[in-house]
């Protein structure tokens, strides 16, 4: 049982030091799309080029309203019941929420096999995680330099 402890916590260390320059990545592509789209001129609203083409289109649906308009909308028919419900959503409530504190040990690190177990587990072949190792290891110790590194915790429940 300790064994399996110590691989399965090996293994949860090994992919939240790969989750970071990932998550990290996406973050960026994410709002680097979004800049690119607004720069996007379509005078016509329309483009046919020799690689790529664009067009724009308003979308007619229906969107839900937010919940802090819904509240607003509440509290505004239901003056009484508002205030009330004001009320309880500022109480401020007890929550037991099971959380998982995780690191390594003074002195030790993940070996190259931790890294490449956690690959192969979310679908890497072996010359996949070995191709991308590297540049994640390399991008995960530049991030760690930013942030405090040690104690890690996840919630599990």
């Amino acid at each position: 049982m300790t064994h399996q402890t110590e691989e399965k916590l090996l293994q949860l260390i090994a992919a939240d030091r790969l989750h970071i320059p990932i998550s990290s990545l996406e973050g960026k592509f994410k709002r680097r799309k979004t800049k690119i789209a607004q720069s996007v001129d379509l005078p016509t609203g329309q483009y046919q080029g020799i690689r790529v083409y664009a067009f724009e289109k308003d979308e007619e649906g229906k969107k839900a309203r937010g919940m802090a308009a819904g509240i607003k909308e509440f509290c505004n028919r239901h003056p009484n019941y508002g205030d009330e419900l004001k009320g309880l959503i500022a109480e401020e409530r007890t929550t037991r929420e099971p959380t998982l504190y995780f690191g390594m040990n003074e002195g030790c690190r993940l070996t190259n096999e931790d890294y490449m177990a956690v690959m192969a587990d979310i679908g890497f072949t072996e010359a996949q995680a070995q191709r991308f190792y590297e540049p994640l290891i390399d991008a995960s110790r530049k991030l760690s330099r930013a942030r405090q590194e040690g104690q890690r915790s996840i919630l599990v429940g």
